[in-house]
C-alpha cells in the first residue's frame, strides 16, 4: 500500500483497500459525458463501480489493488449493494 492510499484509508473509516483482486468481467458504458465502468471480482457477487471521462482498457482476467466504500443503488424499484471505487490501478 501506498503513502496516498494509507492517507485516504486514515481519512475515511469507509474505505476498504484490497490488492491482487481479479477481476472477471468488466463493462463500459456511456453515460452522459462520463464512461460508467462495472467490474466483477472473482469470489464476490457484488458490482464494483468507477466512472471515468474517457474510455479505460479492459480489465477483464487483470489482477487490480481497489479502494472503495459500500453503498447501495436502486434499480427498477429494487435495492442493491454495490460498491463505489474511489482508486484502482492494475497490480
Amino acid at each position: 500500500m501506498n503513502k496516498v492510499t494509507s492517507k485516504l484509508l486514515k481519512k475515511h473509516a469507509e474505505l476498504v483497500h484490497s490488492e491482487m483482486m481479479k477481476v472477471t468481467s468488466h463493462v463500459q458504458r456511456e453515460i452522459d459525458d462520463w464512461n460508467i465502468n462495472t467490474i466483477m471480482i472473482e469470489g464476490c457477487d457484488v458490482p464494483f463501480k468507477y466512472k471515468r471521462k474517457k474510455k479505460y482498457k479492459n480489465l477483464k482476467g487483470a489482477r487490480v489493488n481497489l479502494t472503495y466504500y459500500p453503498a447501495c443503488e436502486t434499480v427498477a424499484g429494487i435495492e442493491i449493494e454495490v460498491m463505489n471505487i474511489v482508486r484502482i490501478k492494475i497490480s
